[in-house]
């Protein structure tokens, strides 16, 4: 025997079940049975406000927080490079000791990047001057004073390049530079040889003419005389 008036009947349409102790939805706020009252069994249509699952690390079963919206393989990859303290994520961090000293890059390396001019450590994708903005160029442009437009013609050049260009491109680039130079200043000295070979012919001429000139007019007086 029925009592309609006790409970109430299950919300999902495909059910109609009479239910006495029937469970409220927390999302939707819907009535249903114990069948159906997971958000999955009646398709909750307002699940993802309320169905927040928190991703574990599988190497030391904690639970990682993430940001809504954000993927949890996201915020699982930064908590086993910072936070996890098992064995396998303590050795990465020891193998990965090299970190990039330029302010919001955390990337390491297996071996140190040593910047020349500032020493300091600097990943791959960071190891140019420019890449890091350098703060012994800087310096040095401070110094040279009327030099810093030239130099910072130099540094935009530099950045066109590696922007541009690979770094077997920009080696050959160098390289072509390089030899350019060289057949410059090769044809240079052929052209100073040159005119030095030029002006001593052109000195042995006139000292030629300054010899012969003297015995002619001699020969002119003597005729003269007689």
């Amino acid at each position: 025997m029925e009592f309609p008036e006790l409970g109430q009947h299950c919300s999902a349409a495909y059910c109609r079940k009479l239910d006495f102790l029937p469970v409220k939805c927390d999302a939707c706020t819907e009535l249903f049975c114990h069948e159906h009252m997971s958000y999955l069994k009646h398709n909750c249509p307002k699940s993802d406000a309320r169905n927040v699952q928190v991703p574990v690390c599988p190497l030391c079963n904690a639970p990682v927080p993430s940001k809504r919206g954000e993927m949890p393989d996201i915020a699982v990859g930064a908590h086993i490079d910072r936070d996890c303290q098992s064995d396998p994520a303590k050795n990465r961090r020891k193998v990965f000791s090299n970190k990039c000293n330029l302010k919001g890059c955390k990337k390491k390396e297996l071996f140190p990047v040593i910047c020349k001019d500032c020493h300091l450590n600097f990943c791959i994708s960071h190891r140019h001057p420019t890449d890091h903005n350098c703060n012994m160029i800087k310096k040095v442009i401070r110094t040279n004073g009327p030099k810093q437009k030239h130099s910072s013609n130099v540094t935009n050049y530099v950045d066109v390049v590696q922007g541009q260009m690979s770094e077997d491109e920009a080696l050959a680039h160098a390289l072509a530079l390089s030899l350019e130079e060289n057949n410059h200043q090769s044809s240079s000295n052929n052209s100073e040889q040159s005119t030095l070979r030029n002006g001593g012919n052109s000195l042995t001429e006139w000292k030629k003419k300054q010899i012969t000139k003297p015995s002619t007019s001699t020969h002119s007086e003597s005729c003269s005389i007689s």
